[in-house]
């Protein structure tokens, strides 16, 4: 819901601060709201996909003890898998509030979007996680999900990628 939308941003640079990377969140609530919200009757602007509507999804977890606060959430958009023909969810981000872990709160997020993929045909859910982050990869092995070692990630950004534009 738009009215989630600052809790969520929030929680982007609460997540980038327990990263060590807090310097690096340049994204606004304006903009999440457009990736989130853009095209539909609810936002007037449009998202910035070839279609105008949102391709970037979040499921959010409401705070018991307080109305209106977020307890934890799980942002996520499609992937495509060319070998097996089909679509999956990519998660970019989960996270839940420091009060709030070992209640069971990421691996409920974790089975919403499971739910998803196996409700739509996706064959794939899928996420980074930093290799420091023992609490996660910890619960990502008890939950069955597999690490891709053999797997190195590349990211074009900034001059470099603007570089290669032109």
């Amino acid at each position: 819901m738009p009215s989630d939308v600052a809790e969520i941003h929030s929680m982007i640079i609460e997540l980038a601060e327990f990263e060590k990377a807090v310097a690096e969140v340049v994204a606004t609530e304006a903009q999440l709201n457009i990736a989130l919200f853009g095209g539909s009757s609810i936002s007037g602007e449009k998202a910035k996909t070839p279609s105008g509507a949102p391709a970037l999804f979040a499921h959010v977890i409401d705070d018991p003890d307080e109305p209106g606060k977020l307890a934890g959430m799980a942002i996520w958009f499609l992937n495509y898998s060319t070998w097996e023909g089909e679509h999956g969810i990519y998660l970019e981000d989960l996270y839940v509030r420091p009060k709030f872990r070992g209640n069971g709160l990421g691996k409920a997020l974790l089975k919403q979007l499971a739910e998803i993929c196996q409700m739509r045909g996706y064959t794939r859910l899928q996420w980074w996680v930093l290799n420091w982050n023992k609490t996660a990869i910890d619960v990502y092995r008890a939950i069955g999900a597999m690490p891709m070692d053999e797997w190195v990630v590349y990211r074009l950004t900034g001059d470099k990628l603007n570089d290669l534009a032109n």
